[in-house]
């Protein structure tokens, strides 16, 4: 035999690979898994908002419509809108510079002066349109963060949680008198908890003192609404009244969370409200105001002014929950949402003092 016989077979040497090398199918698939991310993110946000509760969703349906809706497509009554914005900017435009051809031609001063006026009016027109749009991106970025907030809670995703709870602390950096809360919620990220449990200690640390305020700013409205009814001689100075103290309202309630509403800021905040208090009416008013009204009397046991009074103060204390629902930048989780008698109590107080008297 010119080679002897080995019983024992060759192992096989060691050999080195790249992680790459072995899953070069997974690395060339890199959609796929992006694909899978999305599917589960939706799949969750599905679950959290077949677990919300009825205001909850009310409040989020209010947002979209007032802030984050998209409408697809065009419609003639936004091509007649843009038209009639289009010939009106033109004829400015045009008129202008008539006026500084003519100045130009009287007086090289006087042309000169009017040229710089009208660069100070587009300044001012820049400044102002910047502005607005900064409000409106401010005010979606609180909407979105609700949301977000509401599904890291009912999801309980912790990595979610933490990431939205550092964009809250953010929202209110330069604020001062929330430097205690703001102190807690630096604390909280390095505490490791579920994401359930991260998100209701955040609202308790930053919450209670904004709520506070907010309901501060409603009782006061809610008020001087109620005695200035009373107490006017003509319904055109109610509903003059009535409109002017629920717009600063909202616009005081959007302020206290972080908000800075402008024209057209308080324009789409306003429409909010409105869908808010539309998808809530029959709630609130089954809970609050129709057991109060109707059940103890207060419009027909009183002075016919004193009853319309006491039903626009409940009107508007019912605007400023709708605004403080949609300008809060997380849902109520640990904190209870505040009906119509916690923010003014004064209001039914009334009643019970004319039946005992």
């Amino acid at each position: 035999m010119s080679e002897a016989y080995n019983p024992r077979p060759e192992k096989p040497r060691p050999r080195a690979f790249l992680l790459n090398q072995l899953n070069d199918e997974f690395v060339a698939q890199p959609d796929y898994y992006e694909a899978e991310a999305q599917e589960k993110a939706q799949a969750q946000a599905a679950r959290a908002e077949a677990q919300e509760p009825p205001s909850e969703r009310a409040t989020e349906e209010a947002q979209r419509e007032g802030f984050l809706q998209r409408k697809k497509g065009w419609s003639w009554g936004g091509v007649l809108l843009s038209a009639l914005g289009a010939l009106f900017s033109i004829g400015v435009g045009l008129w202008l510079e008539e006026l500084v051809a003519n100045l130009f031609a009287k007086s090289m001063a006087l042309g000169w002066i009017s040229a710089a006026l009208v660069g100070l009016v587009l300044l001012a027109l820049t400044v102002l349109v910047s502005r607005e749009i900064a409000v409106l991106f401010r005010q979606q970025a609180i909407a979105r963060l609700h949301r977000a907030l509401a599904i890291a809670h009912e999801t309980d995703d912790g990595s979610l949680a933490k990431a939205k709870i550092a964009e809250l602390a953010a929202l209110y950096a330069d604020k001062p008198e929330a430097a205690t809360a703001l102190k807690r919620l630096k604390e909280l990220k390095k505490e490791i908890i579920d994401g359930a449990a991260r998100v209701e200690i955040a609202e308790k640390a930053m919450m209670p003192g904004l709520d506070a305020e907010a309901r501060r700013e409603i009782a006061k409205a809610a008020r001087n609404v109620s005695m200035v009814t009373t107490l006017a001689p003509r319904a055109i100075i109610d509903v003059v009244f009535v409109a002017a103290q629920a717009l600063r309202l909202i616009r005081r309630i959007s302020e206290i969370y972080g908000g800075r509403p402008g024209m057209l800021g308080a324009f789409r905040l306003a429409r909010a409200v409105t869908t808010h208090l539309a998808l809530t009416g029959t709630i609130a008013i089954g809970d609050s105001l129709l057991q109060q009204i109707v059940g103890h009397g207060v419009a027909s046991r009183i002075s016919s002014k004193l009853g319309e009074g006491v039903l626009n103060g409940l009107l508007t204390a019912r605007i400023g929950l709708s605004a403080m629902a949609v300008c809060r930048p997380m849902p109520f989780i640990v904190e209870k949402q505040p009906g119509v008698g916690d923010v003014a109590p004064f209001l039914f107080r009334r009643d019970k003092d004319k039946k005992t008297g």
